[in-house]
């Protein structure tokens, strides 16, 4: 027996390339990607070194092999969803750019063409969090999944559009916490109408106030401005801004600390559970490999800033051609883009019960634009010259300070049902309203 397995160890170390070839040949490497690279990689090693003659015959079918694979890649990404029949809009809104002057068209074309690609860039975030521990698929989702707002924000801080900017994160804000989470809590209720529905109340509570310190952030500055009560009038504002964001920054940092190392049991037990209970069915979920998610992110982020310059420079000329108020698109419009993902996710998780993932999505977005792209834009301005401050004056403050409100008393319960989330987009309503009969004065001092 010792010599027959001697033998057998022998044939293993000798034959190991052809037993390669072998399986290569016999079609064995179709059934499943890993296998298929490191076949296919040693293969055409072990052909151009042994047979120098078979090496075209080789190099066909890991070509063949390769191309199916990309192929499959782009079906996943950019056909099999169904929001992609949007996608032919960007080109659309670029090619209305250069030949008419309707710029009401390139701002609607722009808007839908973003939309797929937001979409996108949540899709293919959630494939490269396979790959990494929890606590880079938390980087890695506060990064890419505001990466729509912080892309058009930059771009219209570089035009000098500050007024956009404020509106259009504010805007972010308030559609997270009324619409998406309203929309979420209204479904699954619906969907769920026998049981009542739980989350972590101790997650939502930290949310809150990380919200309600963001309100404190913002609102000071522009009580200072409208009180007349700087010390050097024009400056001050802008210099308690620039501090301010500095304070939260660090203090989301912390936030985010705090949340994926130090309390992760007692602030993650129910998203925890529902990580182990779904393994399945997240195991069904992986799609991409790693470095396909990580090129189809830089390419999606590559393809949301380009269109993203040709929507900032159309808003001001479809203020004028569609007869409404920059203040309505920049706070209603276009949070619409930039919020398609966690719109879709967020509902999509409340219908299988899982509120603590939706709650991470709506109210976790909210926090982390409030807490991090704001500020951030803030610094940005700084380094451009540009004087972005926090003021976002008495009508915009006051709207996220009750929406901040409303949402901190419908999640205190820790419990969700269909009546909460109907009154949650009803607010939306109102404030949409609010906004659509509200345009900014001329002069800020007055």
């Amino acid at each position: 027996m010792h010599q027959q397995q001697d033998k057998e160890e022998e044939e293993e170390e000798d034959d190991e390339e052809k037993m390669e070839l072998v399986h290569f040949h016999d079609g064995h490497h179709s059934s499943s990607t890993p296998f298929t690279n490191t076949n296919k990689s040693s293969a055409s090693f072990h052909f151009e070194t042994a047979d120098p003659s078979s090496s075209s015959s080789s190099s066909k079918p890991s070509f063949f092999i390769s191309k199916i694979s990309h192929i499959r890649t782009i079906y996943l990404v950019l056909i099999k969803a169904k929001i992609n029949v949007l996608l032919p809009f960007g080109p659309l809104a670029i090619l209305l750019h250069y030949t008419t002057a309707k710029h009401g068209l390139v701002f609607f074309f722009s808007l839908v063409g973003i939309t797929p690609l937001a979409e996108r860039l949540g899709y293919a975030t959630e494939q490269l969090a396979f790959y990494t521990g929890p606590t880079v698929g938390g980087l890695l989702n506060a990064t890419f999944g505001n990466a729509t707002e912080m892309i058009i924000s930059i771009y219209a801080l570089k035009n000098g559009m500050i007024r956009v900017v404020q509106q259009s994160l504010l805007g972010s804000i308030l559609s997270n916490m009324l619409l998406v989470l309203g929309c979420a809590f209204f479904t699954g209720g619906i969907v769920h109408h026998k049981k009542v529905q739980v989350f972590n109340k101790a997650a939502a509570v930290v949310n809150s106030g990380l919200l309600l310190m963001a309100v404190m952030g913002i609102l000071f500055p522009a009580v200072l401005h409208f009180t007349h009560s700087e010390v050097h009038f024009g400056k001050s504002v802008l210099s308690l801004s620039r501090f301010s964001s500095c304070i939260m920054l660090v203090a989301y940092a912390s936030y985010l600390f705090f949340q994926l190392r130090g309390q992760q049991n007692l602030y993650s037990p129910v998203d925890e559970v529902a990580d182990n209970g779904e393994n399945s069915d997240e195991e069904e979920e992986l799609e991409l490999t790693k470095w396909e998610a990580i090129v189809w992110l830089a390419i999606l982020t590559a393809w949301v800033s380009v269109l993203s310059g040709y929507l900032v420079d159309a808003i001001e000329g479809a203020s004028e051609s569609l007869n409404m108020s920059v203040a309505f698109i920049s706070v209603i419009l276009l949070p619409i883009v930039g919020n398609a993902a966690e719109h879709a996710s967020a509902i999509m998780f409340a219908m299988k019960d899982k509120l603590d993932i939706t709650i991470g999505v709506a109210v976790g977005s909210s926090t982390q634009i409030s807490m991090f792209v704001i500020p951030f834009c803030v610094v940005v301005g700084w380094c451009m010259g540009k004087e972005m401050d926090l003021n976002f004056q008495l009508f915009e403050t006051a709207t996220l300070f009750i929406t901040v409100l409303v949402v901190a008393f419908m999640m205190q319960e820790g419990t969700s049902n269909y009546f909460k989330g109907l009154m949650l987009i009803l607010c939306y309503l109102i404030v949409a309203a609010s906004f659509f009969v509200h345009v900014d004065p001329q002069n800020d001092d007055d």
